[in-house]
């Protein structure tokens, strides 16, 4: 202090020698520059945070001053709880408190020694404490017992578990058989099979989530498994209908039960002439006979094999068999490139293909449809062999012509996957050569042998091996249904051949069934475009087209065919009764037919005058897109089964299944199939799958045959 006011005063003493000065006039000037007990920068606070820190842990951090005139007083206001600071350092330190975990803003003030008049300036630090680090406690194995459980039926356990840091993994060794343990819950399940009868000791390892050592706890366990007294099920009959049949067609229906002793024996009494039924299996197979057309009230019984006393049931179910027209068995018609059906008819005739829709009322948006396609003429897209045009075919007998794999290359998963009774000189729709493609190059083949039609799109045969985009098969014998969405080797997911003029039809004098059209522009929408039936999938190309995919259009039956020659009228008179399906994308107006070189030509061109405004659009029923197609259970497949597990090379095995809901069904080494039964003959050890299609998707069931 005295040296602060000895500086004081010759200070002022200063001053009063510069005010004489002036007042003296003196030429010399005497300049003041600054007090030089005043600081020389303004006094600030040098950073923005504290330091972090962690409850229950030493904390240090500290205030910093800069400016002003040292030294330096320090304050602050809402440290953390635990936490002081150095009025003469500025540091800050302690140990945080629980309550102190998260971030504060702490208000510290800086006062400096700047005389006459201290400076001062504050600061909102920001810190942030911590939670404490618990170390976690040792992993313990809680569970001390498991309960006991009945051999074949539902068991439940659970191992639990304390300690360490969550979430806990579960695993065991030596489960009694049928009994597993989900290894995040350590939940224990299962059918404990009858092996698994006795007491079990099972090694049970807990493991933790700790970092960045887990923790591990074992245990060893038992579980008793008490033999099971099952009484036999009431035998029950689960079939509740049977498919219609044709008249001179192969026929495919089994009876299935459920309950009682395995294995069963299958009787019926009052079957419709032709058919029988497979006391093993249930399968009912045959070719009903004319005199068996109509209804037909059968008596099945199912008798099993409980002792000492046999449980029977026993239904009454109907089998409707239809009237078949002349020639109308598969087995009648001939083989070879484009061979005769003689007068078989792809299908049953309630087959939407195969309805007359003579008097079908007009769909209300036909106007403005035929509007859109008036400018375009009726095109033939099939002719002779020269040409090239139209889509061939060839008809087998399977029992001949072995079954060879054909690779599907783009949609494999939409597609029938098993051998194709395919010649090597099968024709293919624009006749490529091997090797190569040139557009659809669809490949259609009929088996006489079995009922069944083969087609695939984008078809090559490349030395000898065959692949295509797609392939799908069909019972002609019934009105076979794919999944909605699944396409087929046509884009309307329907079957090509039954859509086709044939030369052998139009010379007996009638086509008996709708054609198959293209048309330019389909619906289309986000989700793949529309279709009605018969349609079941979409090739939408176009949103401001009122055409749709599966629409049906009928030659007015005021046009007067009268002019033209026998053949065409045949073919204008299917387009009246049957009318024509849109089937895919392609030109306005052509219609699709067999290549034959019987056809004539320049008589076919005769069609090309027929304007699309001589048609109507018949009424279509719901348009569907892929978000809005109707829904419901894939076909179930209750069993599937092999006589025989393990065999001798050579040794016949019959596999034998029940399924509802259904189709159709084939298997994926074998081929389609019908009823309930397929006797096999390995060579090697096969693993075969049975897949059963309906309108909503397919379900598959394996059975594995060894051979020794």
């Amino acid at each position: 202090m005295e040296r602060q006011g000895a500086d004081n005063r010759r200070y002022a003493k200063l001053l009063m020698a510069g005010a004489a000065l002036l007042l003296a006039g003196c030429n010399s000037v005497f300049v003041l520059t600054g007090n030089p007990l005043q600081p020389s920068s303004k006094l600030a606070i040098a950073q923005t945070t504290l330091a972090t820190g962690t409850a229950g842990s030493a904390y240090s951090s500290a205030v910093a001053a800069t400016g002003g005139t040292s030294p330096y007083t320090y304050s602050a206001s809402n440290l953390p709880n635990g936490l002081s600071i150095n009025n003469t350092t500025g540091a800050v330190t302690g140990i945080p408190a629980a309550s102190a975990v998260g971030t504060s803003t702490v208000t510290v003030e800086v006062r400096d020694s700047t005389q006459p008049t201290a400076e001062s300036t504050t600061a909102n630090l920001s810190t942030t404490i911590a939670a404490a680090v618990v170390a976690p406690s040792t992993l313990t194995i809680t569970t001390t017992s498991l309960p006991g459980g009945t051999a074949g039926t539902a068991y439940s356990g659970a191992i639990a578990a304390s300690g360490g840091t969550t979430p806990y993994t579960f695993s065991a060794s030596n489960l009694p058989s049928g009994l597993s343990i989900n290894h995040s819950t350590g939940a224990i399940t299962g059918s404990p099979g009858q092996s698994a009868v006795g007491t079990t000791s099972v090694a049970v390892t807990v493991t933790d989530a700790g970092q960045p050592t887990p923790q591990t706890a074992t245990a060893s366990l038992n579980i008793t498994i008490a033999a099971a007294v099952v009484a036999p099920s009431t035998l029950t009959i689960t079939t509740t209908s049977l498919p219609d049949g044709t008249a001179g067609s192969t026929y495919g229906g089994g009876i299935a039960a459920t309950g009682g002793t395995t294995p069963y024996t299958f009787n019926a009494s009052n079957l419709p002439s032709g058919l029988s039924i497979n006391a093993s299996t249930g399968a009912i197979t045959g070719t009903p006979a004319q005199s068996s057309v109509g209804t037909t009230a059968v008596v099945f019984t199912v008798t099993d094999s409980t002792q000492p006393t046999a449980q029977s049931a026993t239904t009454d179910l109907n089998i409707v068999v239809d009237p078949a027209t002349v020639g109308a068995s598969c087995g009648n018609m001939s083989t070879g490139n484009g061979a005769s059906l003689n007068g078989f008819v792809p299908f049953p005739s309630t087959d939407l293909w195969n309805t007359n829709i003579a008097s079908a009322p007009v769909d209300s948006n036909s106007a403005t449809i035929i509007s859109a396609l008036s400018g375009s003429n009726l095109h033939p897209d099939f002719g002779t062999l020269i040409d090239g045009y139209g889509i061939p075919y060839v008809v087998v007998d399977s029992s001949l012509t072995p079954g060879v794999d054909i690779t599907m290359t783009t949609y494999p998963s939409e597609s029938d996957i098993m051998p194709y009774p395919i010649p090597i000189t099968a024709p293919i729709e624009g006749f490529p050569a091997d090797c190569t493609g040139n557009g659809d190059n669809h490949l259609l083949v009929l088996d006489k042998a079995k009922c069944w039609l083969y087609e695939t799109w984008e078809t090559q045969r490349c030395n000898g091996v065959w692949t295509a985009a797609n392939g799908a098969t069909w019972d002609l014998t019934r009105s076979e249904r794919r999944p909605y969405g699944w396409t087929s080797a046509d884009a309307a997911g329907l079957p090509i051949f039954p859509g086709l003029v044939r030369f052998d039809e139009v010379v007996a004098g009638a086509i008996n069934h709708a054609i198959r059209m293209t048309v330019a522009h389909t619906r289309n929408d986000v989700n793949g475009g529309y279709f009605v039936a018969p349609a079941t999938h979409a090739a939408g190309n176009s949103s401001s087209t009122q055409n749709v995919i599966g629409m049906r259009l009928r030659l007015r039956a005021s046009f007067d065919i009268s002019g033209f020659s026998a053949n065409n009228q045949v073919i204008l008179k299917a387009m009246q009764q049957y009318g024509l399906i849109v089937a895919d994308n392609g030109s306005d107006m052509y219609f699709q037919g067999a290549t034959d070189a019987r056809w004539d030509d320049n008589d076919l061109d005769a069609l090309k005058t027929v304007n699309a405004s001589q048609f109507d659009v018949i009424q279509m029923g719901t348009e569907y897109d892929g978000a809005t197609a109707p829904t419901g259970p894939a076909p179930t497949i209750s069993s599937f089964t092999a006589s025989q597990s393990n065999v001798a090379v050579g040794t016949a095995v019959t596999l034998n299944w029940t399924v509802t809901g259904d189709s159709y069904d084939f298997i994926d080494v074998g081929g389609p199939v019908r009823g309930g039964s397929q006797t096999v003959t390995p060579t090697v050890t096969t693993t075969y799958t049975l897949n059963s299609t309906n309108q909503f998707g397919r379900s598959t069931q394996q059975v594995t045959v060894t051979v020794y």
